[in-house]
């Protein structure tokens, strides 16, 4: 392994252990998460890190949206609508793939 894949790797671990805060019923950005682990310019990377993560029942992928509420990650998820009825079911009402009350569900990470 390269010592680029092991600091992606190492990244992609902090993003995971940072969703798997995320309270039910809440939502984070990814520039939230990038901001907590110092990487505020890494927005992307945490972009990348939710899509590889999928297979893992134990990081909540679906609490991850952009900055202005919008599920812009639901195309990985199987099904069509999937990504909105999980946050659905927690509670988050979802219009048009953007959170109504973004502000009240977005939970900010602070480390």
């Amino acid at each position: 392994m390269s010592k680029k894949e092991t600091h992606t790797d190492n990244f992609f671990e902090r993003v995971y252990e940072i969703v798997r805060l995320i309270p039910e019923g809440k939502v984070t950005s990814y520039g939230a998460i990038a901001k907590a682990l110092g990487a505020a310019r890494s927005a992307r990377m945490v972009g990348w890190a939710m899509n590889a993560s999928h297979n893992m029942e134990d990081v909540p992928a679906h609490r991850v949206v952009n900055r202005k509420g919008l599920l812009s990650g639901k195309h990985h998820f199987e099904g069509t609508n999937l990504m909105q009825q999980l946050l659905e079911n927690e509670g988050i009402k979802v219009k048009d793939n953007q959170i109504v009350d973004f502000e009240q569900h977005f939970w900010e990470p602070d480390f």
